[in-house]
């Protein structure tokens, strides 16, 4: 049982590693291409700079959310740390709201509009 214990917490640290692993990567690779953009005098680079960010964080963070799911169900079931769940998923969820208003121009539970 301990060993199973041991491999979920390898998993959940994995995905937390994976989660930070993509933000920094996507950062640079976004960071270098808006600077590229900008030396072109090119109309538009930071907005999609911003909108590329907004995603990348979005990503980061349900990858994050469910390297806690998984740690808190499976290895530390109490009341408190549920607790700390329920909150990290509230804050998370305000954050991810908030992105995607900033990256789309619309709350997520409204449709897209088609372009015309």
């Amino acid at each position: 049982m301990e060993q199973i214990r041991e491999w979920i917490e390898l998993a959940a640290r994995g995905i937390e590693a994976l989660a930070v692993a993509i933000m920094v990567f996507f950062i640079i690779i976004e960071t270098g291409r808006w600077g590229l953009l900008t030396l072109r005098k090119f109309k538009g680079g930071y907005e999609r700079y911003r909108i590329m960010l907004g995603k990348t964080l979005l990503v980061g963070l349900e990858l994050i959310v469910a390297a806690d799911i998984i740690r808190t169900v499976v290895l530390d079931l109490t009341l408190k740390n549920i607790g700390l769940l329920g909150g990290l998923v509230v804050v998370r969820t305000f954050l991810g709201w908030t992105l995607t208003v900033e990256t789309e121009g619309r709350w997520p539970w409204q449709t897209k509009q088609k372009d015309s």
